[in-house]
């Protein structure tokens, strides 16, 4: 902290020392600065610190039915059951759906619930099927690497019901074969299902943060092999006057930036940039 000594008016009529009076300003400009970088630096321990706790091991109710109803916002992570051969998560099996499970979630979560008004649950998931009712009690899901999912007739219905029903999903972790396979998923279950570009206009990337074109993620390894990031919208009955039904993160992989947002392997820029778009896809979906 800094401590200047302060230089005294004088009586009227006496002088003033102009070397010290500019001595003492710069000391001021100096101090001011430091102060600056002091809180920015404390902002960014803080939301280092709630990351950090938030991966701790120990959190045993991340994916589980532990977590019960109470009316806030739990994050619910979609699985599927019959899917294609890819390049499936270490350890777990042919499980798409569990990329960057629970890290991703816990991350998210715990900003959303400490630098927001929103009631969301900060201690645990749900991993929930379509068939599962209770994913009936929970207005927003998200859906990992649907490219290598084979939906089943009994999904697709599953789907349309939530949707129409005003669910909204958020898709993430695709390419560009991943995405048309994805067209094809959500035209089985709403025929006639239109992609639509979501620019920065859309209310989506300005209910909270003001999300710019710079912000939409671009990493490296999706730009270098599949184009451009593009973010996609589903509007119920493809009017973009009505209600938005779902965002799909074409060549980005935002989940992932959340689950290494605290380890270093993500910049800090592009770590911060997904949190900021994850946070405007919970909080849009909830007042649109």
């Amino acid at each position: 902290m800094c401590h200047l000594p302060g230089i005294e008016a004088g009586r009227a009529g006496d002088g003033v020392d102009i070397a010290s009076r500019l001595a003492h300003d710069e000391r001021v400009r100096v101090c001011e600065a430091s102060m600056s970088r002091y809180f920015r630096v404390l902002v960014v321990t803080a939301l280092c610190c709630v990351t950090v706790a938030s991966a701790q091991p120990g959190r045993r109710r991340w994916g589980t039915p532990a977590v019960p109803y109470d009316g806030g916002v739990t994050f619910v992570r979609l699985r599927w059951t019959n899917g294609t051969y890819g390049a499936p998560p270490v350890g777990m099996g042919v499980n798409f759906w569990m990329h960057e499970y629970p890290g991703a979630e816990a991350n998210l979560m715990s900003v959303l619930g400490n630098f927001t008004m929103v009631d969301a649950e900060t201690d645990g998931s749900l991993i929930l099927s379509f068939d599962d009712p209770d994913l009936f009690k929970h207005p927003i899901a998200m859906l990992w690497e649907p490219g290598f999912w084979v939906m089943t007739d009994a999904h697709a219905e599953r789907l349309r019901a939530y949707l129409l029903k005003g669910g909204f999903i958020m898709v993430d972790d695709m390419q560009s074969d991943d995405t048309e396979a994805f067209y094809r998923i959500m035209n089985q279950a709403i025929p006639n299902t239109k992609f639509e570009i979501l620019d920065t206009t859309h209310p989506i990337f300005n209910c909270f943060f003001q999300i710019t074109s710079e912000d939409i993620l671009n990493q490296y390894y999706r730009a270098r092999y599949n184009g451009n990031p593009v973010i996609y919208g589903v509007y119920e009955d493809n009017d973009p006057g009505k209600r938005l039904m779902a965002v799909i993160n074409h060549n980005q992989d935002i989940g992932e930036s959340w689950e290494f947002a605290n380890t270093g392997y993500v910049p800090v820029e592009q770590a911060n940039n997904s949190y900021k778009i994850g946070m405007n896809y919970i909080i849009c979906s909830m007042l649109h």
